[in-house]
């Protein structure tokens, strides 16, 4: 099965509101098409291992976000015999769980391009990790849904926050790429997850699912607050300003190092003003025709893939007669086929962009944006037809077996 991820990869105007706006002003007037265009540097000073090293830390941090998810769903069953609910009762705390995921990342972006990407993954991770806990120790289902939402709060916004870093260290050139890494990790829970979820809900019971979840997120916690440095353009500029205080890092560019005393002595820096975080931030990328007809395509082929999956494991349960590993175990193929996809998609969306400049005779690839007449809905959309026709075949595939084996039963 095709997931969403796996169906296009958005470009600078997807990655993250301000960020990307950021990039865009710095970019020259539209040139025309054959135009003589002048080499630009790179927007940071980030190293490429250094960059490599990022993109792994937040790809990995991204994860979270369909892992709460997919290693909740094979204990469904077991929860709802323990709290004495219903199936459609534990089915409505994946539901809250997917409306706050869909809500709360336009707040965190927001409040990350405000106040730099790490503090916002410190908060972000100490909430998933408070709920957790909570989690862990729930005897009531109305405890237990208002503590997913908060997890949700807190890990869909790790993906927002990643895509932000990746705007802020690379060019829309080498971008596709590294989103691909972002979407390899949040891809492979919908394998990993379910499989490490049915086994702790088989061998040690549903609670483990959650103590697990504690402990993984509190070591991301501590490796984030040690090892990724600040990104944000307006803290850090290119990555060569200094990082104090909560945004110090181990990890740091060398210019930055080098710097450090030079600047130390400088003018403070203007204090950044704070205001109440908007989610309407993010709306003008709708007003992008590529951006929208990009999120519109895989808005609904998220809806389609979420309703299957969330119902996954309860199915298999009920008309297969599987126990909770097995119901896991459902999941690898789809887990393992969207990583790769997903891979794949972003080397070739790079490709494609590489052979449509070279088509063009444009070089640059910053400026493919700005450039008049350069087809960029058509560049990044060609290659979603092939999948989306698969996705929907597969869909209609699954219904009738599903159907035929409940009518046989």
């Amino acid at each position: 099965m095709v997931t969403p991820n796996a169906i296009l990869t958005p470009h600078s105007p997807v990655l993250a509101s301000a960020a990307t706006k950021e990039l865009k002003d710095d970019a020259p007037d539209a040139i025309e098409l054959g135009a003589p265009v002048q080499r630009r540097e790179n927007t940071s000073i980030f190293s490429r291992w250094q960059k490599r090293w990022i993109s792994l830390i937040t790809s990995f941090a991204a994860m979270f976000s369909t892992l709460s998810t997919f290693v909740y769903l094979p204990a469904l069953t077991p929860i709802s015999r323990d709290l004495s609910v219903s199936i459609t009762l534990m089915n409505l705390t994946v539901t809250s769980y997917l409306v706050v995921a869909g809500i709360a990342p336009a707040f965190i972006g927001d409040i990350a391009d405000q106040s730099g990407r790490k503090p916002v993954y410190i908060l972000v991770f100490l909430l998933m990790l408070a709920a957790n806990l909570g989690m862990a120790n729930l005897t009531k289902w109305s405890v237990l849904l208002v503590l997913r939402m908060i997890l949700s709060a807190g890990a869909s916004g790790t993906v927002s926050v990643a895509y932000g870093v990746v705007a802020d260290i690379t060019t829309a050139g080498e971008r596709g790429s590294f989103i691909g890494t972002i979407f390899l990790f949040t891809t492979m829970a919908p394998s990993l997850g379910p499989v490490l979820g049915g086994i702790l809900a088989e061998k040690l019971g549903w609670r483990w699912i959650f103590w697990f979840l504690s402990i993984l997120t509190g070591g991301t916690l501590v490796i984030l607050a040690l090892l990724l440095p600040e990104t944000q353009r307006k803290i850090v500029g290119d990555g060569s300003l200094p990082a104090r205080g909560i945004y110090w890092s181990v990890v740091s560019p060398k210019a930055s190092r080098s710097t450090r005393q030079s600047q130390g002595d400088a003018e403070p820096r203007e204090k950044r003003g704070c205001r109440f975080p908007n989610p309407l931030t993010c709306l003008p990328v709708l007003m992008d025709k590529g951006s929208l007809f990009s999120i519109l395509i895989g808005a609904l082929q998220y809806v389609n893939v979420m309703t299957l999956q969330t119902s996954l494991a309860s199915l298999s349960i009920e008309v297969y007669n599987l126990n909770y590993l097995q119901a896991g175990l459902i999941y690898i193929p789809c887990g393992v086929c969207s990583a790769v996809s997903a891979k794949v998609t972003g080397k070739y969306i790079d490709w494609n962009f590489r052979r449509t400049r070279h088509r063009l005779g444009v070089e640059d690839a910053r400026s493919v944006g700005d450039i008049e007449g350069f087809p960029l809905e058509h560049t990044r959309l060609e290659g979603a037809y092939l999948l989306t026709i698969i996705c929907t075949l597969t869909t209609v595939g699954y219904s009738l077996i599903v159907e035929f084996k409940t009518v046989r039963s």
